[in-house]
């Protein structure tokens, strides 16, 4: 009876040697470089990658199997082409699954140590993760005050709000594939740009804010109710591609009437008409980087 209990131990124990000789840890040969998070392809068959780089001498004339265990499955890593050092493995994502869980296995055998057991190195359990949301690029990297520029990308809603720092910016959702925004009137500098929603906030990059010389005349505005007159805005350079947004807000919106302010690209002014509404007197509001607001007093009397 003793010798069958040790006979039916010693599978055991020989599976945790084998497991003791797995050495996780700093001199892991091991290096995942595969990222956490992935843009969703219409294969849905995501590439692993990681490096194996010997860290002994011995190591190097080793006899080496990688493996991945992914799912619970194990299945062998192929050598890339573009390096002996790189390992990969296509795994095919499950339909409706978004997310697997994963680590590599090397193994190999000491040279010179025949009849002894296997030994090598795993790495951390790590997540892939699919998503169907991200930002491929910026249109532009800089830009004027009242410039609108364009982010390309997939996943967008019309919720989705783009930040410089912490000003939130006139944003466009265009379609599912990108959204527009207007520089809004803040000092020149640069800027970090976020993609701010209710499903979590995505950083984009880095922009860099044009001040613009933007003058109003007249000055001040006096008309009667239906009544029409001229604003002209100016600025020093030509607008860039896509026209320049002008900023124009009121304290009086029943009583001034007035299209939306655009600058034509490669134009430096624009005359844009308004009508008198209801009786009162208020002002307009434009937005002027490196200026301050400027303030255009309005007057709007009854016949």
């Amino acid at each position: 009876m003793s010798h069958s209990r040790l006979s039916q131990k010693t599978p055991i124990i020989a599976a945790l040697l084998f497991l003791a000789a797995l050495i996780p840890g700093c001199k892991s040969p091991i290096t995942n470089i595969t990222s956490e998070t992935v843009p969703e392809n219409p294969s849905q068959i995501y590439t692993i990658t990681t490096r194996i780089k010997p860290r002994e001498s011995w190591q190097v004339k080793a006899d080496i199997r990688v493996q991945i265990v992914i799912n619970g499955e194990i299945h062998d890593m192929r050598r890339s082409t573009f390096s002996d050092e790189i390992y990969e493995y296509d795994f095919a994502m499950p339909p409706g699954v978004t997310e697997a869980a994963y680590y590599v296995l090397l193994n190999y055998d000491v040279p010179g140590s025949q009849g002894s057991p296997k030994r090598g190195y795993y790495s951390p359990l790590t997540r892939i993760k699919l998503t169907n949301r991200y930002v491929f690029t910026i249109e532009a990297n800089r830009g004027p005050t009242g410039a609108r520029i364009g982010v390309v990308g997939r996943g967008f809603t019309p919720q989705d709000v783009v930040y410089l720092d912490s000003t939130p910016t006139r944003t466009v959702y265009e379609s599912q594939n990108s959204v527009s925004f207007q520089v809004p009137a803040i000092p020149s500098g640069n800027y970090r740009v976020t993609l701010n929603s209710p499903a979590g906030n995505q950083d984009i990059g880095t922009f860099h804010v044009d001040g613009v010389a933007l003058t109003v005349t007249p000055s001040s505005l006096s008309i009667r109710r239906g009544e029409k007159a001229s604003l002209l805005f100016s600025i020093g350079t030509p607008a860039p591609a896509g026209g320049l947004l002008v900023n124009v807000t009121t304290d009086v919106p029943h009583s001034v009437i007035m299209p939306e302010v655009i600058i034509p690209a490669g134009q430096t002014s624009v005359n844009v008409s308004v009508q008198g509404g209801e009786p009162a007197s208020g002002s307009l509001f434009v937005g002027a980087a490196g200026k301050g607001e400027i303030t255009v007093p309005v007057s709007v009397t009854s016949r």
